[in-house]
């Protein structure tokens, strides 16, 4: 009986392990599947492709992390100019980085050698990229003091290459960012082995690399030269593996290439300047900052450094810089980057040294009630032009297009190599509820409803504006170029104007050498033309964090 009891016993077990045996090998993997179809991902057979070693978004040359978070934007701490355009309001910025420093004359000057070795001067097709890229470096002259030592040296004499450079317009700024841009995503599809090795060295107009161009039409990237664009050794491989050629160029799903490389917004820009992480204690801030470092004062109170200046700024009238042989601050002018200690975000000279270019539009008013989130005022949408022949359009040594700005200086819109961009139209706005048109500058402030004279009962194409009815009367210059290149400027004379703003003139931000410690603050904020340049504005670039908010995760506190 006990045996038989044995039997049953043993067979029973058999059983059940030769089902879960069965059962298991039913079980399908779905670790390299598609949690979606249960498709296998990367097969060699075909199939859906990326890339499964991808990463956390990379930290570009020259750039800090800034971890987003909430925080109150334009809270200044004195206010004697009662400007009124600076009222307090709870923002919230998504993570991105910054350039630990300001843009030397070092990085500016490699930029000016690229494009003359790219688009010489000397050929009048091209003479007039470079010559809208070089700073104005007159900004240092002034009709009652002798400055001509930096009229002539401190843009190219090496003394100052580590000087954040001054004398670039706004515009200049924004295309300094895009040429960053590409070239170190040049670098990277060159270093993972995707193009030719140090072909970005040896490139003809017209035939350089552009990111959007790669990304949106690769066969037309460096002039269509495929020995390029598929030379490197891992594209070699690609080729003999795949009949698919959309998979023998990186894409934007293969996480390599890095976003753009551009201004700061004014909200990304305080933010980063006040270094807040500092004072938190968990989920509030603990107390104000009235700078970028902890304190009310512009002195350090460091037993090592006691006394001495935290920034570069003008301490009085006709002091500069202190008593000669102790002096407060340590310049005069500008100062090398680096040169005072950064702030709880590891950036330096978020006050004095130089003001800087940021990306918005100005207006006195913070529209917070419309939007408190990554708030930003400039944005004019675009698309890619496409041609008769369903591709893109590239822009070529002979469909350059130049703007003549108000000052009469003419730079290039766009440079060969570069997708031709068009306003967005109704294709892309029809019952679109987050926007309705491409440019949106004046958005609630300047454009014809936010004026007291818009008519909401007018008949239809009646206008409700003329050019004394605008939100913002400001002046109208004209520039003019005739066949030959001569200009017509035409000064607005007029004396009914009652303003400067209107959408050609842009934030900047912080004290600079030439600033009083008032400006300082981070909260402080004031305008400027576009177009033109002094002798304390520079610029730092920014880039959006792609992925997660932080970088490491989040761990109790005890």
């Amino acid at each position: 009986m006990n045996l038989r009891k044995t039997l049953v016993l043993q067979l029973c077990i058999a059983l059940v392990a030769t089902s879960l045996l069965v059962s298991c090998n039913k079980t399908r993997d779905y670790k390299n599947s598609s949690r979606a179809t249960g498709w296998k991902m990367n097969a060699k057979e075909g199939g859906f492709q990326y890339n499964p070693k991808a990463q956390e978004q990379e930290t570009g040359p020259g750039l800090v992390f800034i971890e987003g978070g909430t925080y109150t934007m334009g809270r200044v701490q004195d206010d004697p100019m009662h400007d009124w355009n600076n009222s307090p309001n709870q923002q919230h910025v998504q993570s991105f980085y910054m350039d630990e420093t300001e843009v030397t004359n070092l990085m500016y000057l490699e930029y000016l050698d690229w494009i003359k070795q790219v688009f010489p001067p000397s050929e009048e097709n091209f003479r007039r990229i470079y010559d809208g890229a070089v700073p104005d470096t007159l900004v240092w002259r002034n009709r009652l003091g002798f400055n001509e030592v930096m009229t002539n040296n401190y843009l190219r004499h090496p003394a100052y290459a580590n000087y954040p450079v001054v004398g670039v317009s706004w515009v200049q700024a924004v295309e300094f960012s895009n040429w960053r841009t590409d070239r170190v995503n040049e670098l990277i599809l060159e270093e993972e082995g995707m193009t030719a090795r140090n072909a970005r060295y040896d490139v003809e107009p017209g035939k350089t690399f552009n990111t959007d161009t790669y990304l949106n039409s690769p066969t037309m990237t460096y002039g269509g030269n495929d020995s390029i664009t598929r030379g490197g050794k891992r594209s070699e491989s690609l080729a003999k593996r795949s009949e698919d050629s959309t998979n023998l160029y990186v894409q934007r799903k293969d996480g390599l290439l890095l976003p753009d490389y551009r201004l700061p917004t004014e909200a990304e820009w305080e933010y980063a300047a006040l270094g807040l992480v500092g004072l938190r204690s968990y989920n509030v801030y603990r107390g104000r900052k009235k700078y970028p470092w902890d304190g009310q004062y512009t002195r350090s109170g460091d037993r090592r450094s006691r006394g001495d200046q935290l920034a570069n700024f003008k301490q009085g009238d006709g002091d500069y810089g202190g008593i000669a042989g102790w002096s407060d601050d340590g310049a005069d002018i500008t100062a090398e980057v680096k040169s005072y200690e950064p702030n709880d975000y590891g950036l330096y000279d978020m006050a004095g040294n130089v003001a800087e270019w940021v990306a918005d539009v100005y207006r006195p008013i913070v529209d917070d009630e419309f939007n408190d989130f990554n708030y930003y005022r400039g944005n004019v949408y675009t698309k890619n032009a496409i041609g008769e022949d369903g591709k893109v359009k590239i822009v070529t040594a002979d469909s350059i297009v130049y703007d003549t700005l108000s000052n009469g200086k003419i730079v290039a819109r766009n440079l060969p190599g570069e997708i031709l961009q068009v306003p967005v139209d109704e294709q892309e706005t029809y019952l679109r509820t987050n926007f309705s048109e491409s440019d949106n500058r004046d958005y609630r402030d300047g454009d014809p409803r936010s004026t007291r004279y818009y008519n909401s009962f007018a008949d239809e194409g009646e206008s409700s504006e003329d050019d004394t009815k605008r939100m913002y009367n400001s002046p109208k210059h004209q520039v003019y170029a005739d066949s030959l290149g001569n200009l017509d400027r035409q000064y607005d004379k007029s004396t009914k104007r009652t303003t400067l703003v209107d959408n050609e003139v842009r934030v900047y931000k912080g004290g600079s050498w030439r600033d009083r410690d008032y400006w300082l603050d981070p909260a402080q904020r004031r305008y400027f033309p576009q177009d033109m340049a002094t002798d304390y504005i520079g610029f730092r670039c920014a880039m959006s964090r792609v992925g997660s908010k932080s970088k490491k995760g989040k761990r109790p506190r005890n």
